[in-house]
């Protein structure tokens, strides 16, 4: 379902300019009408190609970037692997399979720079929650994550689940804690049952999915995105979700990037999610090319 939450590109009070070197934008999308679409998908975005979000990356000053296989091509990565391509080494990918792909193949992908397998519950596409319980375990053996994309509910009923899986998770969108309960919603307590026990990451990503407020401050959203700041900043992942293909009106990718520090004003835990912690999940290499240190000044 569509939503609309119409955003500003007025710089919001506090918020600063710029992103330190190596910043990541961890979640995105790329759409090609040349790949053929699932015929069940739910959504079917109009054409975002890799130079489009180049401009706006360019925009928001960051340097890397995270390619996520969306709902719209099933199980055929090949838009993706071919934004994968494009991007360069800068990017890596996520991509959907189920228990049957083979292990030479994830060797393979492992080399051109995908890192995990997402699970889309939430548009019940994809991949089950069958084949991540198989999956599991082999992701663990070659570094990869679970992504996975769940409805409050969701989250709420398959908690236990997603504790005893062997690699590392990342929770998509906040973990849609649904507003205006947020923090006191059951939802949130998974979350931070998952995130404190170690192998969980969040992303702060797709806000106005569940803001009843909206934007540019979706400041019911910023009270869950403010608790996780200050008590994990070391699980957390920052991304634009572009190209918001649940939105009939887009919000400025540049105010999305700013909420973050109007939710901490901390310089430290800022880089921690924009640089630390997707260097070690996707495994970058350190923050050493002179087109990354440029790129933030």
């Amino acid at each position: 379902m569509s939503r609309r939450h119409q955003t500003s590109a007025v710089e919001l009070p506090g918020a600063r300019s710029g992103a330190p070197a190596g910043a990541c934008d961890c979640h995105m999308h790329v759409y090609d009408s040349r790949y053929p679409r699932d015929p069940s998908a739910p959504l079917r975005p109009p054409d975002a190609p890799v130079e489009e979000y180049i401009a706006l990356q360019q925009r928001l000053r960051l340097s890397r970037v995270v390619v996520v296989q969306p709902s719209t091509y099933g199980f055929d990565n090949r838009c993706t692997l071919d934004a994968l391509l494009q991007f360069g080494e800068s990017a890596r990918a996520i991509i959907v399979a189920d228990a049957a792909i083979a292990d030479e193949e994830l060797v393979r992908l492992n080399e051109l720079g995908v890192r995990g397998v997402r699970f889309n519950r939430a548009l019940a596409t994809g991949a089950s929650l069958d084949d991540l319980t198989r999956l599991a375990p082999r992701l663990a053996t070659i570094g990869w994550h679970a992504q996975i994309n769940v409805r409050a509910h969701q989250l709420i009923e398959h908690v236990e689940l997603f504790r005893r899986l062997p690699c590392n998770i990342v929770i998509d969108h906040l973990g849609h804690v649904p507003q205006p309960e947020g923090l006191s919603h059951l939802a949130f307590a998974a979350l931070r049952g998952l995130i404190d026990r170690g192998q969980c990451f969040v992303k702060l990503s797709g806000v106005y999915l569940e803001s009843k407020i909206g934007g540019p401050s979706y400041e019911d959203v910023g009270a869950v995105g403010r608790a996780l700041l200050r008590d994990a900043p070391e699980r957390l992942l920052w991304g634009s979700d572009w190209p918001h293909p649940t939105e009939t009106v887009k919000p400025d990718a540049v105010v999305l990037l700013q909420l973050l520090r109007e939710w901490s004003s901390d310089g430290e835990t800022i880089h921690r999610v924009l640089v630390d912690n997707p260097t070690e999940l996707y495994r970058f290499p350190a923050v050493t090319t002179e087109y990354e240190k440029r790129i933030a000044l």
